[in-house]
């Protein structure tokens, strides 16, 4: 089996999701490779054997500069083709989303999305999704190869080992026509401090229970004596109270950091789905029936707007 892992970076360094992806590639066993596509990337594409590829494909041009997913779709499409991969793997990212996809397409190859866990069975791969509301586990397979696999945001943490320096293969890089008629004019950055809930350890997490949107300055306090970052529901995300980045749900982002901190959420199915997998919930709720008590680890019962500010004096004096 050959593995081929898509490791998406940013500001020179690999992205959390995909090293967690190549660990677990590398502990199936077989064939295990990355690909790095970009400019100037060869520093990124260094350091991944220590997270398991012993071998990395480079594609650096400056037609490869902007995150736009056409020209990676070249690129991959020719080396899948090229080296006889069978499998390709992809972290959860909205870049990722659109390369899995339209590589699918033009390799007329299987895509499973959302996979949460994939294991090899009798030298069969076979991948674990989730469905209704992530209540139910399903096993999933692929037909045909090459096989595609994206996997959510969070699935697995990145496991370094003492894998030494990967051999480095340079990809010839032949962009199609097609793929030249979108052009990125500017890319913005939104201002912020601290990780983000993709790669928190600690999330605060606010909801409709806390009144109003200058309340998620009580938030911000708490993850930052926690060294952790803020998190909202739709609901408080739809009436503009925090940015649409910082959604967790079904119709956001999943997550799965150590502790997740709930604040003036009720729980609703939609919002499970995005956070159920957080090692530790604790939700500070003034409603003692509401739903997202029955999968807490710890439930606190009362107002959150003295709860949280005493929470966050505790820390810092535990911290100081």
């Amino acid at each position: 089996m050959t593995t081929l892992v898509f490791v998406e970076h940013h500001e020179g360094e690999a992205a959390k999701g995909s090293l967690g992806v190549l660990a677990k590639a590398a502990g199936l066993g077989g064939d295990v490779a990355a690909a790095v596509v970009g400019e100037n990337v060869r520093g990124v594409a260094e350091g991944l054997g220590a997270h398991g590829a012993s071998r990395v494909y480079v594609a650096e041009d400056a037609s490869l500069a902007a995150p736009l997913p056409q020209p990676r779709v070249d690129v991959l499409a020719r080396l899948v083709q090229d080296e006889g991969i069978d499998t390709v793997l992809f972290a959860a990212s909205v870049l990722a989303a659109d390369v899995a996809a339209a590589l699918a397409a033009r390799l007329g190859a299987g895509l499973n999305w959302d996979l949460v866990d994939l294991e090899s069975r009798d030298g069969t791969l076979v991948g674990t999704t989730l469905a209704f509301g992530d209540t139910a586990k399903v096993e999933v397979g692929w037909k045909s190869e090459p096989r595609l696999g994206l996997f959510r945001s969070g699935a697995f943490d990145p496991a370094p080992g003492d894998g030494g320096a990967p051999e480095l293969r340079d990809v010839p890089v032949e962009v199609e026509e097609w793929s030249t008629q979108t052009a990125m004019l500017e890319q913005a950055h939104e201002e912020s401090s601290g990780p983000s809930i993709e790669d928190a350890d600690v999330i605060v997490a606010g909801g409709r229970g806390l009144g109003e949107a200058e309340k998620f300055a009580l938030l911000e306090e708490l993850a930052k004596a926690l060294g952790g970052a803020v998190a909202a529901t739709r609901a408080v995300v739809d009436a503009g109270w925090y940015p649409y980045a910082t959604q967790v749900g079904q119709t956001g982002k999943n997550v799965s950091p150590k502790l997740y901190v709930a604040c003036g959420i009720s729980g609703a199915i939609q919002h499970k789905v995005g956070m159920q997998g957080s090692g530790t919930i604790v939700a500070i709720n003034k409603d003692p029936n509401a739903p997202i008590f029955e999968y807490a680890d710890l439930a606190v019962v009362g107002d959150l707007h003295e709860i949280v500010p005493k929470l966050t004096e505790l820390v810092r004096q535990a911290r100081s």
